[in-house]
């Protein structure tokens, strides 16, 4: 079924992703009783633009196609020997890089965000580099600022609180409302000592309200 995608144009799987993504939610819903709602787009502003997601659950990974249209998104090149998966992410102009080669694997990605970016898509990111368990905290990698620095755009802080229906390493995904958070974007323009500094601030902080509202309303609630 998937490999006719493989030589179709790359708009195609653009629109097969976004598909996906929906069918995946739907299930979700349906079967598992996890739907989501996202607050702050009001927050967007036009164009495109870097978004910098925290990354507690694979959820958003299913979710990413339907939350913004046609995302370039910084991943680990491994996702990439997937198979199937891993080509189509190839095929839709995703961004793999090798964190093994350092600073190369840096440029690489920076030259491939400003084409994708001229291309009037926006980049996703996750400045954690990894999934984080709820109530963690992993140190924010550099690169985010990299990007930041090279592209001169702004950039949309993301928070979300996943990891409490869809657990990191959990093998059940438990019912319940997702919460996706777009913030004020931050302009370019910043120093990096200041950026890294308001874009944790600014994550952590609507993350753990986020968490903290899900434990409300649902207080039995073990994710």
């Amino acid at each position: 079924m998937l490999l006719p995608l493989l030589v179709a144009p790359r708009i195609w799987n653009v629109d097969f992703g976004k598909i996906w993504s929906l069918v995946v939610l739907w299930m979700l819903a349906r079967i598992v009783g996890v739907d989501h709602q996202v607050r702050g787009q009001e927050n967007i502003p036009d164009g495109p633009l870097l978004y910098a997601f925290k990354h507690q659950s694979a959820w958003e990974t299913v979710a990413l196609n339907r939350l913004i249209y046609d995302p370039a998104i910084v991943l680990k090149r491994e996702l990439s020997f997937i198979p199937f998966y891993g080509w189509f992410l190839v095929k839709t102009g995703m961004i793999p890089i090798n964190r093994a080669r350092g600073g190369a694997a840096l440029r690489q990605m920076l030259d491939a965000a400003r084409t994708r970016l001229s291309e009037g898509r926006s980049i996703v990111t996750f400045p954690e580099g990894t999934r984080t368990a709820v109530g963690a905290q992993a140190r924010y990698h550099p690169g985010i600022f990299a990007l930041y620095a090279a592209l001169d755009a702004p950039v949309v802080p993301v928070a979300l609180n996943s990891g409490m229906c869809w657990p990191r390493r959990g093998s059940v995904i438990w019912p319940g409302r997702i919460t996706v958070e777009y913030l004020p974007p931050i302009p370019p323009g910043l120093k990096r000592k200041e950026f890294m500094a308001l874009l944790e601030d600014r994550i952590e902080t609507a993350t753990a309200r986020l968490v903290s509202e899900a434990k409300q309303d649902n207080p039995h609630h073990c994710g």
